[in-house]
């Protein structure tokens, strides 16, 4: 019986990598540089696995990846996935980080946020203070308080108690994508609305030369130079009409801002060698791409950028993180679960 099951499995795994593969197949025509990449399939138990979206990717200080995804938090250590929320019920979780201290918070889609001291959780909503159930981004800032990324605005935790930032104080927009601090202390807010930093005192809507606001940024980071980057991708349905939108990539350099590429960046790493990494709708009707933008190039008027994966399709595509690991490995999350790209193999979980 067991060695029925493991044949069953095996089916089923080969025959997702031949969808898969086949998938991709004519897709992957563009004028972009593309790596020589191999693939292959991760031998693991399915139930162990992160096998549906994954929302967010980050390293503990230990080196192990922490994964957020609808069904559970895992935590790979190399060998295996642990579901670390696995006595929590139903919620779908965005993201996951680890605080100065080793603590864990989880952000949910629904379900507000949870503390994890290794050994049991804390579970706080609207009820202790949180602007909105709805958590997507969780940000520890310089002196160790905790900003989450609501659907009813910023909440702040400083250990004790909340405090909320909403259109009241002067946010552009309630809905919240993604908070960070740069190296001056100023806040940068993505929200689904127009985009806003914050000096302590005032949110001002960042603009382009052309007075233009950026709407809808899901993603934000400082570059080892101090440069803010920033993109988002959007795909709206009116009246039954598909409209593709994207604001591109951009940088911000403390004076000007300046366009890097049309194509879109729902998230944003850089990695040891500076190269900068985005995944993100590329084309209408569902093109994406997981994309690398060469550090040799990155202020040139044309960035060499190369597509180490692409494809067609919501159930394919990377709408969740990346993450470049300590080992210089690249971790991204799609639909159905977990990559990873060492450089010349893309190995799916």
């Amino acid at each position: 019986m067991k060695n029925k099951k493991n044949v069953l499995y095996c089916l089923i795994i080969y025959t997702l990598v031949f969808i898969f593969c086949a998938s991709c197949k004519g897709q992957n025509k563009t004028d972009l540089p593309k790596d020589s990449i191999k693939s292959e399939t991760k031998d693991t138990i399915t139930s162990q696995v992160p096998n549906s979206m994954v929302r967010n990717i980050k390293q503990d200080r230990n080196g192990n990846i922490l994964i957020a995804s609808y069904k559970g938090v895992f935590r790979y250590d190399g060998k295996s996935f642990t579901n670390i929320t696995s006595t929590i019920r139903a919620p779908s979780f965005w993201d996951v980080l680890e605080d100065r201290k080793g603590n864990l918070w989880l952000a949910t889609r629904d379900s507000g946020v949870y503390y994890y001291n290794g050994k049991s959780f804390q579970h706080f909503t609207t009820r202790e203070g949180l602007a909105s159930n709805q958590a997507l981004h969780i940000y520890e800032d310089k002196t160790g308080n905790i900003w989450f990324a609501t659907g009813g605005g910023a909440s702040r935790y400083d250990g004790k108690s909340f405090r909320n930032f909403t259109t009241k104080d002067g946010l552009p927009d309630n809905n919240i994508n993604t908070i960070l601090e740069d190296k001056t202390g100023k806040l940068w807010f993505g929200t689904r609305g127009e985009a806003c930093f914050y000096d302590g005192k005032t949110f001002t809507v960042f603009k382009n030369k052309e007075g233009k606001a950026f709407d809808n940024v899901w993603s934000v980071i400082e570059d080892r130079k101090g440069n803010i980057w920033f993109g988002a991708t959007i795909i709206e349905d009116k009246k039954g009409d598909t409209f593709f939108v994207t604001i591109g990539l951009w940088r911000y350099d403390g004076s000007a801002f300046t366009k890097v590429s049309q194509r879109g960046a729902s998230a944003i790493i850089e990695d040891k060698k500076g190269n900068i990494w985005t995944t993100g709708e590329v084309k209408p009707n569902g093109h994406w791409a997981l994309s690398r933008y060469d550090q040799k190039s990155l202020y040139n008027k044309n960035p060499a950028v190369t597509e180490i994966m692409s494809g067609r399709g919501w159930n394919m595509s990377p709408l969740g993180g990346v993450l470049a690991a300590n080992d210089g490995s690249i971790w991204f999350g799609y639909a159905g679960g977990l990559y990873r790209y060492d450089g010349k193999t893309i190995t799916v979980f």
